[in-house]
């Protein structure tokens, strides 16, 4: 009988040349299990999808009520549906005051492309900036904000007027000018191997947003709900979006996305055209009952004030000879080796010995530490234990 490793291999699309090949047919708390019952510690998440861990009952929960009353009913924003209003309500109550309004997709690039599409709509222009090495998703619009050409240049001609700045870099800054529509930011840069800009660089930018009336873009897809030790990423640097991107862990490991803006700006979609921004299945029911269990319980069971505590015991007992720096907040660190081929070897070894890491995309010389947020102290040694014992092995 054909096994599930050749029909991945045969009928899936593939995105590398070496797909990781891990099996996984069950899941729990913060492990991945394979079909031989082995145990795999999940430091990545999903990449920052799975904050509360695998199979977490209350969101299992909040599925299972949903999937009894229905699933889709009618494209977004025709119906009321409560799993969308409910979702809508508790969320902005998370965000600063003036942003009341939101808009669900189904993904993090499908946010990046609703939220542009906002800003040259309410704005009237069409310049656009983003930053070297910023990832914010594949699809056109989002991979023309890409700060990394390699990636890119493949897929040519993409958006125009994206002008691409550097972060922490003053100079740049002047490129944001009056034919700006937005200014796209991570709060903290994930894919360039986390990069944190400086409180008062960013608090400069947002100045010069403000002079020139453009609107400032905050991409919360890995760093919001609680992955940096505060609610959202922005929080660490006293500033104001005027629109901010969601996606990856706001589900619950289920697929949703969503902009925020305020409502002034978000009702530029309701004409010229009319049915300025549609989606079939964003917000889906589903996907939005799960969202608010997670947003439920990761607010009300005060989560992430224990995040620091965790973040520190991570940099305490991960010290080795090979491991040059730590970079990160929170729950979302790049430990930095020696170089890409190390960083191959301790991801081929980690799965030897029970673990999931991997590297960055723009950053290849360090390794991923981003677990569920729920992770246990004692999780947290064990995990930097089989670490420090796969460095020793490579």
């Amino acid at each position: 009988m054909i096994s599930n490793r050749d029909l991945f291999l045969n009928y899936l699309g593939q995105t590398s040349d070496s797909p990781y090949l891990l099996e996984i047919e069950s899941a729990e708390g913060i492990y991945l299990i394979g079909p031989d019952k082995k145990k795999y510690i999940d430091l990545i998440s999903g990449v920052s999808v799975s904050a509360l861990g695998h199979n977490f009952e209350p969101i299992k929960n909040a599925i299972e009520n949903q999937l009894q009353k229905h699933l889709h009913l009618m494209v977004y924003g025709e119906f009321i549906q409560s799993p969308q209003v409910k979702l809508a309500e508790y969320l902005v109550k998370l965000l600063p005051k003036e942003i009341n309004s939101v808009y669900f997709v189904n993904s993090g690039s499908e946010a990046i492309e609703g939220a542009v599409k906002l800003a040259k709509r309410y704005t009237g222009r069409t310049k656009i900036c983003s930053f070297v090495n910023a990832y914010h998703g594949s699809s056109h619009a989002a991979l023309s904000l890409c700060g990394n050409e390699d990636f890119k240049s493949s897929f040519r001609p993409l958006l125009p007027e994206i002008y691409i700045l550097r972060v922490n870099n003053y100079e740049d800054l002047n490129i944001i000018d009056k034919d700006t529509a937005c200014v796209v930011i991570e709060p903290i840069q994930a894919e360039a191997g986390i990069i944190i800009p400086e409180k008062n660089w960013f608090k400069e930018l947002e100045a010069k947003c403000r002079q020139n009336g453009s609107l400032l873009i905050i991409d919360e897809i890995q760093t919001g709900f609680g992955r940096t030790g505060k609610m959202f990423g922005f929080q660490h640097f006293d500033i104001k979006p005027d629109i901010i991107c969601f996606a990856k862990a706001l589900g619950g490991g289920m697929p949703i996305g969503a902009f925020a803006a305020p409502k002034n700006i978000m009702h530029s979609f309701t004409s010229n055209p009319i049915l300025g921004h549609i989606t079939t299945f964003g917000g889906h029911p589903v996907s939005a009952a799960a969202a608010l269990a997670f947003l439920k319980y990761l607010n009300e069971n005060k989560i992430i004030e224990n995040i620091q505590e965790k973040e520190n015991l991570f940099r305490k007992n991960l010290k080795h000879p090979k491991i040059k720096e730590i970079r990160g907040k929170g729950l979302l660190l790049a430990v930095e080796i020696e170089n890409f081929n190390m960083v191959l070897k301790l991801v081929k070894q980690g799965l030897k010995d029970g673990f999931v890491t991997d590297w960055f995309i723009f950053h290849d010389s360090a390794f991923r530490i981003a677990p569920p947020l729920n992770i246990t102290n004692d999780e947290i040694l064990l995990a930097s234990k089989l670490i420090i014992e796969s460095l020793n092995k490579i």
